[in-house]
């Protein structure tokens, strides 16, 4: 069994990937990979998001756990674009209010800050970089996108995040409001992740090929 590790500690998302990733496993041919976090690893290091774009972002956390594991690792950054705000919180999406992951106080600052604007110029979007890396360098990188309208305020108990306000396109129901596997199915993330599984099955069942030659 191959181990693949999420460079995530959110439960959330940990929770999430793995389902986008095992609904994808067999139209990828991903079969045999055991998905862990990376509470996993010992000494997984915490990674600063330094990058200015969510791809950056991506790759900085997927190589460095692969560094740290000697595994093949895959990562994600993911936020929320806003049209009147020129496509911010963009990469500060996570800690806009100042404090990284206070989904609370990052809603509050943004709702706020979009008081005045009418629902004609409330459209924003999530955006997501999804990564792949390998101990030995080797990367990959896709990205999915999810449009909608933002709420004046929050509604459904389900997601994380912006989930509460972001109105997909086509639906009346925040991200918040859809069920799991409804999300899944059109979410940013899961668009990225989707296109990213060939990718781990190629390279992974490489890797795995490889190593078995060489016994």
């Amino acid at each position: 069994m191959q181990r693949l590790v999420l460079a995530t500690r959110n439960a959330h998302k940990i929770a999430e990937l793995r389902a986008i990733l095992a609904e994808a496993a067999e139209t990828a041919g991903l079969s045999g990979v055991e998905l862990v976090g990376a509470d996993a690893v010992p000494g997984a290091p915490d990674v600063a998001e330094t990058g200015v774009t969510f791809a950056e972002n991506a790759l900085l956390k997927a190589h460095a756990l692969a560094r740290a594991s000697g595994l093949p690792a895959v990562a994600d950054d993911s936020g929320l674009c806003v049209d009147a705000l020129g496509g911010a919180p963009g990469v500060f999406s996570a800690r806009w209010a100042g404090r990284h992951g206070d989904d609370a106080a990052n809603l509050e600052l943004l709702l706020a800050q979009l008081a005045d604007v009418p629902d004609a110029h409330r459209g924003a979007h999530f955006a997501c970089a999804a990564a792949l890396a390998l101990p030995d360098g080797t990367e990959r990188v896709t990205e999915g996108r999810l449009r909608g309208i933002l709420r004046h305020a929050p509604a459904g108990d389900g997601g994380f995040g912006y989930d509460p306000i972001l109105q997909p396109e086509g639906d009346t129901r925040t991200c918040a409001q859809l069920t799991p596997e409804e999300k899944n199915a059109i979410s940013h993330r899961g668009q990225a992740f989707r296109a990213l599984a060939p990718h781990i099955a190629e390279l992974i069942g490489s890797r795995s090929r490889s190593r078995n030659r060489s016994r």
